[in-house]
């Protein structure tokens, strides 16, 4: 796939970003049936494109044997309906091995995490992602978090680079997102692609839509896709008075459990799914499982929120 023909089918508003968590087995291996079955079901319950070995799959915590198979068993389940996205990330050697085990895999894409550890300047920032980029085929879609936090002028020069099709935000800081779209709508005019990559996006991207990002990614879809696909469809019909009500009855409450529990993003989604019936197992170390009572109420929770759908109807 192309990075333009990349760009359009993410920029079709289908449904929305799945990012499937790794399913392990009881001996801590890959499930990979496990792993086929839970992103099968995404994409049947309306996922726009899959996002494999990312964030919330683990990709710190994997191979680069069970990577590949991770990204190559996401290719086959999905079979071409929609986009498969591979994660790719630590330093620049690993991050370009990554990337060429993703596209040995059959992957569409990469979404290349920030490198590991170091606090590096915009140049060397700059210097890894074109290393990333000129790797591969694939088109690559920068994340910035963490310890890789772009200026307008970095993320300027990004756009003008060869295969680099946008730019997913998890720092929050809509002034600085605002100063970065505005430069590269006037510097490199054209279909730069802009994400929400905030945990539970839902809970932000009321504002992110005021800047003109309309991407996001969601985990709550792992394991609520109703919910998710409503607040999704809410948002592109400009249902404002539903997205309200999803947002209040169902992602707020859920973004604070979430902020209970350190590395609740992955454990706490990875628990939803159980709670939905699919044994993918519990996260590798450093994660740990959540506290029962934290899963209870994300039951009890999660019960509310099709409650909300359904009072709607």
């Amino acid at each position: 796939m192309t990075p333009a023909s990349l760009a359009v089918r993410l920029m079709i508003p289908s449904g929305p970003l799945f990012f499937p968590v790794t399913a392990f087995g009881p001996g801590g291996g890959v499930d990979l049936d496990a792993y086929r079955a839970h992103v099968r079901q995404g994409v049947e319950a309306g996922a726009a494109a899959v996002f494999a070995c990312c964030g919330t799959g683990e990709f710190h915590a994997l191979t680069p044997e069970e990577f590949q198979e991770c990204v190559r068993a996401a290719v086959a389940e999905t079979a071409g309906r929609v986009p498969v996205v591979a994660g790719t990330g630590y330093g620049t050697a690993l991050a370009v091995r990554f990337a060429r085990l993703a596209e040995e895999a059959g992957a569409d894409g990469l979404l290349a995490l920030p490198p590991y550890l170091v606090a590096a300047g915009q140049e060397g920032l700059l210097r890894h992602y074109r290393a990333v980029a000129a790797a591969t085929a694939l088109p690559v879609i920068v994340y910035q978090r963490d310890n890789a936090v772009l200026t307008p002028e970095t993320v300027v020069e990004l756009a003008r680079t060869d295969g680099v099709i946008g730019l997913k935000d998890g720092v929050g800081d809509l002034g600085l997102m605002q100063r970065i779209v505005s430069a590269v709508r006037t510097e490199v005019p054209g279909g730069f692609l802009y994400f929400n990559g905030l945990p539970t996006a839902e809970q932000t991207q009321l504002a992110y839509r005021a800047l003109g990002v309309t991407l996001y990614s969601s985990a709550v879809f792992c394991f609520a896709p109703e919910l998710a696909l409503a607040f999704h469809r809410a948002l592109h019909t400009g249902d404002d008075a539903t997205a309200h009500r999803l947002l209040d009855g169902f992602f707020r409450p859920f973004v604070e459990l979430r902020a209970e529990g350190r590395g609740y993003a992955v454990s706490l989604v990875k628990a939803g799914v159980r709670l939905r019936g699919s044994d993918v197992g519990e996260v590798r170390p450093p994660l740990h499982e959540p506290a029962a009572e934290h899963v209870e109420r994300l039951a009890r929770l999660t019960e509310r929120g099709y409650a909300l759908l359904a009072d709607a109807r």
